[in-house]
């Protein structure tokens, strides 16, 4: 188990580049590989997660190849796709095994599809419910994977959504792409709209009034450009380690503002964060911009309701900032961050209380009591396999006396590669 010694550090002056969008490289493979003609893939992001997508429809006979430093993918149009040889293996991924089982549901093929021993904890049957509305045939395991899907003809369906989830509405999304008649999809708050953006720039027939899409079934898609902007999931941590760190300013460049995702913008700037968005444009349907984060003195806030969907996976560096703010935090109505790579919840408070930060479980969030900049505890941290509370405790790690020693961090590998080398160079 790896395992990484981080030291303080101050007066940071940087400009980064972090990796492509985790989301848009995701769509990019899948609805690269269900067009017609070629989709030319700028900016990929080379990790395990989308890896593991290119693998799988690799697997169901896509041409996906890399050629300097892009990727591209030769689809064949809706129903070009064959039977695999082997069980679909998505890793890591929640996105890549629920939007892959939008596609397989409505395939003329049986296939099964699992992940790995994170992945087959988290709860598949807010897809599999949907889709069987539609018409797909599932055999699970008690609503995990491994899912066997017997591939069925699908019917358009009405779907009020219980959660707001772009993974679930995505999956639903590419299914009504194959679906006899009209889908209309209901959120009860907007979660992030990359889907709906790429199926509208490959050429998709999608209509968005407010929290209502409807997608009309057949539309032939056609292979594109894309630029993949960088993560702003990645970007978040840099973000925080700007205002955190002493006489520090840190530039991230060509980052993606949609947004359904810049709710980490928001609540950082609620609390005092001095974050500037500069060089604002739109490539391939999405907003693109660089952020500014500069040394700031945080307070607390509350943090809840429609604003959760557009940064639940920043919670765990949202955290972290919440403990060097002056006051409390509230952070509520993130039930969803049990149902993660870990129980976010749990594995954050357990991780905060490790370095001496007054901290309070609840169902659906925490209540974190900041210190105000004052040296916290040093620690051995825990990541428990999660990606996102390795990288986020190693941003704790540049503002202690001492650091932090964050252990298990190959995780990381699953979304961004770079990131103890950037963290390194900073």
């Amino acid at each position: 188990m790896k395992k990484i010694h981080i030291s303080p550090k101050k007066n940071c002056k940087a400009v980064i580049k972090v990796e492509g969008d985790k989301s848009i490289s995701h769509r990019a493979i899948i609805i690269g590989s269900i067009a017609k003609g070629k989709t030319e893939i700028e900016n990929f992001l080379e990790a395990e997660d989308t890896l593991n997508t290119v693998n799988i429809f690799r697997e169901m006979g896509v041409k996906i190849e890399k050629k300097g430093d892009n990727y591209f993918v030769y689809g064949n149009g809706l129903n070009s796709l064959r039977e695999p040889n082997k069980i679909l293996y998505s890793g890591n991924s929640g996105t890549g095994i629920r939007l892959t089982l939008g596609i397989l549901a409505a395939q003329p093929f049986t296939s099964t599809i699992t992940g790995d021993s994170q992945v087959v904890k988290r709860p598949m049957m807010r897809v599999i419910e949907p889709l069987t509305r539609m018409g797909a045939k599932f055999q699970s395991n008690n609503g995990y994977a491994p899912i066997t899907v017997y591939g069925s003809n699908l019917k358009g369906i009405t779907y009020k959504m219980p959660i707001a989830s772009a993974q679930v509405k995505s999956s639903i999304m590419l299914a009504a792409l194959y679906a006899d008649g009209i889908t209309e999809i209901i959120e009860p708050v907007k979660s992030r709209d990359h889907t709906e953006r790429m199926l509208k720039y490959f050429g998709a027939k999608i209509f968005i009034k407010n929290n209502k899409i409807k997608i009309m079934p057949h539309s032939e898609l056609i292979g594109k450009r894309i630029f993949v902007p960088c993560d702003i999931s990645s970007a978040a941590f840099f973000i925080v380690a700007g205002l955190l760190m002493k006489g520090s300013k840190i530039k991230l460049k060509n980052v993606c503002i949609n947004p359904t995702r810049t709710g980490i913008i928001d609540a950082l700037k609620k609390m005092g964060g001095k974050i500037k968005i500069v060089n604002k444009r739109i490539k391939n349907n999405e907003p693109i911009g660089d952020i500014i984060a500069s040394t700031s003195k945080l307070k607390g806030t509350t943090i809840k309701g429609s604003l959760i969907p557009r940064l639940i996976d920043e919670i765990p560096v949202i955290s972290i900032a919440a403990a060097f703010a002056k006051g409390k935090t509230v952070i509520k109505d993130a039930k969803e961050l049990r149902v993660k790579e870990t129980d976010r919840i749990k594995t954050i408070t357990k991780n905060l209380k490790r370095i001496g930060i007054k901290v309070i479980e609840k169902e659906d969030g925490m209540i974190i009591y900041g210190n105000n900049m004052t040296p916290f505890k040093y620690a051995d941290i825990d990541s428990f396999g999660d990606h996102r509370i390795a990288m986020a405790f190693s941003i704790a790690a540049l503002v202690g006396d001492n650091g932090l020693l964050i252990k298990d961090i190959d995780c990381v590998n699953t979304s961004f590669p770079n990131f103890f080398r950037i963290l390194n160079n900073l």
